[in-house]
């Protein structure tokens, strides 16, 4: 099987804070690395009573100091959002202070609504349409050499960068640069195959990257029984329902029942939601996600478990990572 890895959302579950959101990805993290995954990556939302990791690299370098090998990195770093030298210097630190663990993965969306992008910029100028001009200012900072403006730290640093992406546009740049390409199909699969397809063909190598590689996120909600995984998956449920009606917040604990309270054009919206999904006892699970690569051939899934109990999110973690080890088809 392709290599698994984990993308932290940093949910703060109804009944608690963003510190107890981060101590929990702290200590998810360590179980990860024990576990076998190979990366942890964050993601940056703003304006988001549920999600904590609005400061993604001072995040990072919680989870990088309770952890020891892991890969520790942004999925991503929205980068219409920030100066190029700003995140260069960010990563940098990163870097210095966890040698040889860091990737960086880049998106040109906001990561939030209107109203807080301009709180973030100030101007609207610096918007989506630069993301890949931004993308190469910041390589150049990281590349370092004769310039008169310098990541320090950053420069002559070797952190992986990947574009990140929903669409086609950012199947496009990373093919152009030569970078890896990560899918955010764990919340909007309906252009990821086209975007493989576009990714693959048109790969130029690079530098960093002989070959094209495609990382697809992917939602999976283990549990030692298949009443138990379902129950737990509505809180994803739930919290996707309210996102899309205007009224996110605070993760929702589970709901019994709570696909029969929605209509069914709200069933069908989250069933294609959760497409690129497995939800399930560990043998549910190793077969839909087997059927999940054989389908896009990806290279690594990057895994987020949205689950409202920190411990039954750690335990579904557990049974992925033991379900593929039996399986010889998904071996790593």
């Amino acid at each position: 099987m392709p290599t698994l890895s984990v993308l932290d959302l940093a949910p703060i579950p109804q009944g608690s804070d963003a510190g107890d959101a981060l101590r929990n990805s702290a200590d998810l993290a360590a179980h990860a690395e024990r576990l076998g995954y190979k990366r942890y990556w964050m993601a940056e939302h703003h304006s988001m009573p549920g999600i904590a990791s609005a400061a993604t690299a001072v995040a990072l370098a919680f989870v990088g100091a309770n952890t020891s090998t892991i890969r520790i990195g942004a999925g991503g770093i929205m980068l219409p959002n920030h100066a190029p030298l700003t995140i260069a210097e960010q990563f940098g630190t990163l870097e210095a202070l966890y040698p040889g663990r860091v990737d960086l993965g880049l998106g040109r969306a906001p990561g939030t609504d209107q109203a807080a992008a301009y709180a973030l910029r100030r101007n609207l100028q610096s918007d989506a349409n630069q993301f890949p001009q931004d993308v190469l200012e910041l390589q150049s900072y990281l590349r370092g050499g004769e310039q008169r403006v310098r990541a320090v730290p950053g420069e002559g640093m070797d952190i992986p960068l990947w574009i990140l992406g929903s669409s086609t546009f950012g199947a496009q740049l990373a093919a152009m640069l030569g970078l890896p390409y990560a899918f955010a199909s764990h919340f909007a699969p309906g252009q990821m195959m086209d975007a493989i397809k576009i990714y693959r063909e048109t790969f130029r190598p690079s530098a960093q990257l002989a070959e094209p590689y495609v990382m697809l996120g992917f939602n999976v909600i283990a549990a030692d029984s298949e009443e138990e995984a379902h129950l737990l998956a509505t809180s994803i449920q739930q919290a996707f329902v309210a996102l899309r009606t205007g009224t996110p917040g605070k993760l929702p604990p589970p709901q019994a029942g709570f696909m029969n309270t929605l209509p069914l054009q709200a069933r069908a919206m989250l069933d294609q939601f959760l497409s690129a999904s497995a939800i399930g006892s560990p043998d549910t699970v190793r077969r839909q996600a087997q059927d999940f690569l054989e389908r896009t051939g990806a290279d690594e899934l990057i895994v987020t478990a949205q689950i409202h109990d920190h411990g039954a999110r750690r335990r579904s973690y557990e049974l992925l990572a033991e379900a593929v080890m039996q399986e010889p088809a998904l071996a790593a």
